[in-house]
């Protein structure tokens, strides 16, 4: 968040870190997503520490607000929008 209130504009953020963001808003811990994801915390580690960075936030209650903001995750149908299907995406 800046100075000011807002959040940033975000970067490009990939689609392994869009995931995180909603394993993250999801209420996961870093262990919980490594497992889900089937990679290591480790590597969890590094996704949220980047996305932290991206999207200028400080901490995951920020990026939650973020993402909220930003349309990038959907909560109890608050905040929804229609997302393409990934898999008509990729046909």
């Amino acid at each position: 968040m800046t100075a000011s209130g807002e959040f940033p504009v975000n970067s490009a953020l990939s689609e392994r870190e869009l995931q995180i963001v909603d394993l993250v808003a999801a209420g996961l811990t870093n262990q919980e997503i490594a497992t889900q994801l089937d990679i290591s915390k480790r590597t969890v580690d590094n996704h949220i520490s980047n996305i932290l960075t991206k999207t200028g936030t400080d901490n995951r209650v920020a990026l939650v607000r973020w993402a909220l903001q930003w349309g990038k995750v959907c909560l109890d149908q608050v905040n929804c929008c229609v997302l393409p299907n990934r898999d008509a995406a990729a046909s």
